[in-house]
């Protein structure tokens, strides 16, 4: 985990941990007034004249769109660049594209595989740098997520959540929010696709990993969870398709949880797979409001990171 000093005392986010606990609950109360700002149409251009780029290495609808639309209603201007287009799929190193962009650039955002290409490039930019996916973490997601959270049940504190599925980036990112707002996660995954053992061991005061997933679900206030198979496993569809159908999130599972517990999908969803139709489409589901919090939520971090510090 990086978050360096760069040009402007700039800062990084690669991990949701690169906020305190005040800055994460900040940002989320700020995302929700930008929220309304937008909705009641006040103008607010604090960036004139600044450009994100945004690199993606694996496709995406959520992620571009959301910083995209951002930062042009921020009063900037956004950069879609995909390895077809530029030298970084032609074997251009990762620290010399971060060396030559983060001069030309205000803030870069990086939707890639592995967490070490964007750690590289984070460690010689002279801009903040923005984890927009790895193979290891998916903060910003985590942040529309939990801002989604408080609209709907208020502070997570103390409150019980339910990941269902594999131990994956979103995983990883539900349990450094579990220690970053103070929850409790509970981690229903086959054996063989547990979370990461060290960035399970850094919060296993708040998490737990069992095998079934009503049990985990018993009393959530939060139930959550994810494609069987993400991008760049499809290969292993089939065998992942045996090993999680016991893994579903249904009615039977979600009638363990709370009352009111609400249902979350990163989407995109497969219905009949990891998640019912029934679930997913029905009353506890926020997952359209998640979708949409991307864009308030990413507002709020642009701002965290790039305008200036008091």
């Amino acid at each position: 985990m990086l978050m360096g000093t760069c040009r402007s005392r700039c800062r990084h986010f690669l991990s949701l941990l690169d906020l305190s606990a005040d800055e994460a609950r900040a940002l989320i109360a700020r995302a929700m007034e930008l929220k309304r700002m937008l909705r009641s149409g006040e103008e607010y251009r604090p960036f004139p004249g600044r450009t994100l780029a945004m690199i993606f290495d694996k496709s995406s609808t959520r992620t571009r769109v959301s910083f995209e639309a951002g930062m042009v209603q921020l009063g900037g201007h956004a950069l879609f660049l995909s390895p077809r287009d530029t030298q970084l799929g032609r074997g251009e190193p990762i620290e010399d594209s971060a060396r030559v962009l983060s001069r030309m650039v205000d803030a870069v955002m990086i939707r890639t595989f592995r967490q070490e290409t964007l750690e590289r490039f984070a460690a010689h930019s002279e801009v903040p740098v923005i984890n927009g996916l790895t193979d290891r973490l998916h903060p910003c997601q985590l942040l529309a997520d939990l801002q989604t959270y408080q609209e709907h049940r208020g502070d997570i504190r103390g409150r019980r959540v339910t990941w269902v599925g594999d131990g994956n980036n979103m995983c990883h990112s539900f349990m450094e929010a579990a220690r970053l707002f103070d929850f409790e996660l509970s981690i229903a995954c086959p054996e063989g696709f547990d979370p990461n053992p060290d960035l399970f061991a850094a919060v296993d005061d708040r998490c737990r990993i069992v095998r079934d997933p009503a049990e985990a679900a018993e009393g959530a206030d939060l139930v959550a969870t994810d494609v069987w198979a993400s991008m760049g496993q499809e290969d292993e569809q089939a065998r992942r398709q045996a090993l999680f159908a016991p893994f579903q999130v249904n009615d039977t599972v979600m009638s363990r949880a709370a009352t009111d517990a609400l249902f979350m999908h990163c989407l995109p969803a497969h219905r009949g797979e990891e998640v019912a139709a029934s679930v997913i489409d029905g009353p506890r589901s926020v997952v359209w409001d998640q979708a949409e919090n991307r864009l308030h939520a990413q507002k709020a971090l642009l701002e965290l990171l790039l305008l200036p510090m008091p």
